[in-house]
Formats: C-alpha cells, sequence, structure tokens
C-alpha cells in the first residue's frame, strides 16, 4: 500500500510543471483579435503548394457501414460476440498491441501529423506510429504482414488518397471488436476543409470478412494550444486486470475512513483532460465512497460502469477499479476543494463546483 500510495504522490507532484507547459500556445498559426485560435481560417499550404495537414489532432463524429454488424460475414459477428463476452479485455490496446488499422477510428485518441514532400508520419501518444510513404512508389501484391501495414499516398488535386495493405489478422477494425483477415484493403481521402477541419473518407475492403467494402467517415479537429502527452502501457497482469474488473487487489489493501473525513469528499467536480470536460460526482453510501463521471470509463467489468466505488489507500487517497487513482486535497468550508484524478500520464486537477 505505501508503494502505491508513494507512487500517486510522485504523479501528483509533477502536475503542476506539466499543466505550465500545456498553458504554452500553439505558433505560428491563425489567430482571431482576441488571441484565440481562428481554426476557420484557410487551409495552410505547404511550399510546393500541397494543403498541409501537419497539427495535433482528435476524432469527433464517427458515420458509416462499418459500424453496421449485419453486412459482416457470420465467423466475423460470432468473433465480435466473443469479445464481448470476455468484456474486450483481448483488446489489442488492452494487451499493450499496436490497434493497427482500428487506430484510424479510435475517438479521444490524440495524433499529430508531421508532412514533408516524400513521407507523412502519424504519431500517437502510446508512442507508435505509421508511415505513409508519397515518393511514388506502389504497395507490393503479397506483402509481409505487419501490425500497422503499408501505406503510400497520392495527391488528386487537394485530396491525399491513401491506399494501405500489408496487415496481419490480429488487430481489430474498430472498439466492438470487428476482426479482419490479411486480405484487408484500406483506401483513405483526407481534405483539410478549413485550419480547423479535415475531413476523412475510409473505405475497407475484405472479401473473407465482408462481401462488399465498407465506409467510414470523420472529421479531425485541430488541438490548438494543446500537447500530446505519453499514454504508456502497462502489460503486466495486475495492470490488465483492472479492465476485467478485478476488485481484489485494491480491496486486499483497502484502509479504514473515518466518515466524517469521508463526507468532506462528497460532491461535484469537473475539470480537463484530454481536451474534453469531465464531471465527477462523488457521493457517500452506507459508508463507501461511490464515484459517477461523465463521461464514463470505459470498463470491461461486471459491474455497474457508470458508478465506481472508490477503495481507500489513505485518508485523501482512493482508487478505483477503472485503473485510475484519486486524491482530494484542498479545504473549502470543511470540504476539499479538489481532487486529482492520477493517471500513467500524471494527475489531472479536478475542482469542486458543487
Amino acid at each position: 500500500m505505501k508503494w502505491r500510495f508513494a507512487m500517486l504522490v510522485l504523479l501528483l507532484a509533477a502536475a503542476p510543471s506539466q499543466a505550465q507547459w500545456l498553458d504554452l500556445r500553439t505558433p505560428l498559426i491563425p489567430r482571431t483579435a482576441d488571441g484565440e485560435a481562428d481554426l476557420s481560417a484557410p487551409a495552410p499550404r505547404t511550399a510546393d503548394g500541397r494543403p498541409d495537414l501537419s497539427g495535433l489532432w482528435s476524432l469527433r463524429n464517427l458515420t458509416g457501414s462499418l459500424l453496421d454488424e449485419a453486412l459482416v460475414h457470420d465467423w466475423a459477428r460470432t468473433a465480435m460476440a466473443e469479445h464481448e463476452a470476455g468484456f474486450f479485455l483481448d483488446d489489442p490496446q488492452f494487451q499493450c498491441l499496436p490497434s493497427g488499422p482500428g487506430a484510424l477510428s479510435q475517438t479521444n485518441v490524440v495524433r499529430r501529423i508531421i508532412q514533408s514532400p516524400t513521407v507523412i508520419a502519424v504519431l500517437y501518444s502510446n508512442m507508435s506510429y505509421r508511415q505513409i510513404f508519397t515518393d511514388g512508389r506502389e504497395l507490393e501484391d503479397d506483402p509481409l504482414p505487419t501490425w500497422t501495414g503499408y501505406s503510400v499516398g497520392r495527391w488528386d488535386g487537394d485530396t491525399l488518397i491513401v491506399e494501405s495493405n500489408g496487415y496481419n489478422d490480429r488487430t481489430w477494425l474498430h472498439a466492438r471488436g470487428l476482426p479482419h483477415t490479411e486480405r484487408l484493403r484500406v483506401t483513405e481521402r483526407y481534405r483539410r476543409v478549413d485550419f480547423g477541419r479535415i475531413q476523412v473518407d475510409v473505405t475497407y475492403e475484405d472479401p473473407d470478412t465482408f462481401d462488399a467494402p465498407l465506409a467510414a467517415s470523420f472529421e479531425l479537429r485541430f488541438r490548438a494550444d494543446d500537447e500530446m502527452l505519453e499514454s504508456v502501457c502497462d502489460e503486466s497482469s495486475e495492470g490488465r486486470s483492472h479492465w476485467s474488473g478485478d476488485i481484489s487487489q485494491a480491496e486486499a489493501q483497502v484502509v479504514e475512513v473515518a466518515p466524517e473525513i469521508l463526507a468532506r469528499y462528497v460532491g461535484t467536480y469537473e475539470g480537463i483532460w484530454l481536451g474534453s470536460l469531465i464531471r465527477a460526482e462523488v457521493t457517500l453510501e452506507d459508508g463507501e465512497l461511490y464515484l459517477l463521471r461523465t463521461p464514463p470509463y470505459r470498463l470491461n467489468a461486471n459491474v455497474d460502469a457508470e458508478k465506481l466505488p472508490l477503495i481507500a489507500l489513505s485518508d485523501t487517497a482512493f482508487e478505483c477499479i477503472c485503473g485510475l487513482g484519486f486524491i482530494f486535497s484542498g479545504d473549502s468550508g470543511g470540504m476539499a476543494a479538489e481532487v486529482a484524478e492520477v493517471h500513467v500520464s500524471g494527475a489531472w486537477p479536478f475542482v469542486r463546483v458543487e
């Protein structure tokens, strides 16, 4: 317990320096008269006149037939049902493996695009990457299967067309566990609408998984005045146990906290995590603290994913089966003024609003 608490304290101590670094404004981007990023400004261009896709981006508004289970073969639907029955524990992300083509459709995942005349790189916070070659080469007919496949791009006017193949069959096409085979071929079309948006249309072809091509569309939104922090996966069985809802590890280290102390933490807190507004409601029921988070955690557990018990490691530090730590601090008329949600990337402060 002392070791786990020390780790929470160390992560919390690192938060101020991160917050100061994230206050730095993105240089060389258009701004309005009040200093805000002008996301409706015209799309920038490179020295050779091409649209410049470079920047920090997050995905929004995913739609398309990719999400329609009725369009895939029986074996793939069976596999998806098995993934769900196992609480998605075999998701490559939870095994600390690359997402491959599934990274295309991952929401709430920040990605950085770096563009040069001959290659475009896509970097992810989990320290994986992708290369799109724009030097005129063509895809091989029978490539060695890899996690991220092989990608080549070409410009059709202001639209970047990317073709990819050579994926192994160990990844999913989306978070609900749609599998694919090594015959998968993906075509992407990128069009930067304005400074703040890239429209992306994707076509997936795999005759061994679906009879007709599946499609997905989404927007990439520019993340101004923000930065990508690393998110390191823990591949140990202990780390994965949080995703499976194994509450026994935390309960084995529970300490007793007086009810009058727990009552100080009851309330509603708000803060920003990865650019999204988070609302955390803490309640006290039958002598135990519970957390209701909006948006909720994606839990693979046989528990109510919208209300999670907080298990005490000390009078101020708690853990939940979502795999995160929580540290209450400050004083607001006898009540806690803040709770820090502790991730691998650091402690993210949420302040009391009610």
